[in-house]
């Protein structure tokens, strides 16, 4: 059974794989060479990413895309282990309701709200700024849940030696509790920053001054708007660029989010 188990593995894994390795390498090969789908490029060169730099200004986009994912994941991160531990830990009239809200907020599509928050911004005079990609998406319901969760498997014990210490709430959360449920906190972050950098649709709603653009904004806006020219392999060359980061993320912390996503499971 072992080599049947290994062969459909391996199946499984190539046919994954390949999909990304031949966009590498279309986007290494010449305008003619892409009606292969060979996994070797077709007169190789690196035309294609220097159009790519050319035509638009994606480090700067990059910047951006660094800047709103990082800062935002901080506040997911902040806001969630607050939200989490309040219903994990403390007793207050209408907690359970609250929790169950969340729950339900996850089952809806980010596209319901997106009028709702358009507005918002709107009104707010946020929109052409880092703020209206920030401020949405600081809490994050699913943050919320683990952590609750997370929160609720620890020991009772804990909590109470460091109300005895002196600790008060912010110090147990940040100082005595993350550090015993670092792989929820790993799998948040992970997951959260991949999220955010990956989002274009909101940005697109967003956003209109070029020097505010994300990276996987500016990168629909070249495929679709024209800069292209047309170009397959220009666009193929830009969605590498865009992935680039998130695969080079994965191939530094695969192990830890392996890790994390298997010993995160749900508690009552």
């Amino acid at each position: 059974m072992k080599p049947l188990r290994y062969i459909l593995l391996t199946v499984a894994a190539l046919t994954f794989i390949y999909p990304f390795v031949w966009m590498v390498s279309a986007s290494l090969s010449s305008e003619a060479g892409l009606g292969s789908l060979t996994l070797l490029p077709i007169g190789a060169s690196i035309q294609n990413y220097m159009t790519v730099f050319e035509r638009i200004p994606l480090g700067r986009a990059f910047l951006n895309s660094l800047f709103v994912a990082v800062f935002t994941t901080g506040l997911v991160l902040l806001s969630g282990a607050m939200v989490g531990y309040a219903l994990a830990r403390m007793t207050f009239r209408g907690r359970d309701a609250i929790f169950y809200l969340i729950i339900f907020t996850m089952t809806l599509p980010f596209q319901i709200t997106l009028i709702p928050n358009y507005i918002t911004m709107v009104k707010l005079g946020w929109v052409d700024s880092y703020l209206a990609l920030i401020v949405p998406f600081a809490l994050n319901s699913l943050s919320v849940l683990l952590f609750r969760q997370a929160f609720a498997g620890l020991p009772q014990a804990l909590i109470d030696a460091a109300r005895i210490d002196g600790a008060n709430e912010l110090r147990i959360i940040f100082q005595i509790l993350i550090p015993n449920i670092l792989p929820t906190v790993l799998t948040i972050t992970i997951l959260t920053f991949m999220g955010l950098w990956n989002e274009a649709l909101w940005p697109l709603i967003v956003i209109r001054d070029e020097a505010t653009m994300t990276m996987p904004q500016l990168v629909t806006l070249f495929s679709v708007g024209g800069r292209a020219d047309g170009q397959l392999g220009v666009k193929i060359a830009a969605a590498v660029l865009l992935a680039l980061p998130i695969i080079i993320l994965y191939l530094f912390f695969q192990k830890h989010f392996i890790r994390s996503m298997a010993s995160s499971g749900m508690k009552d």
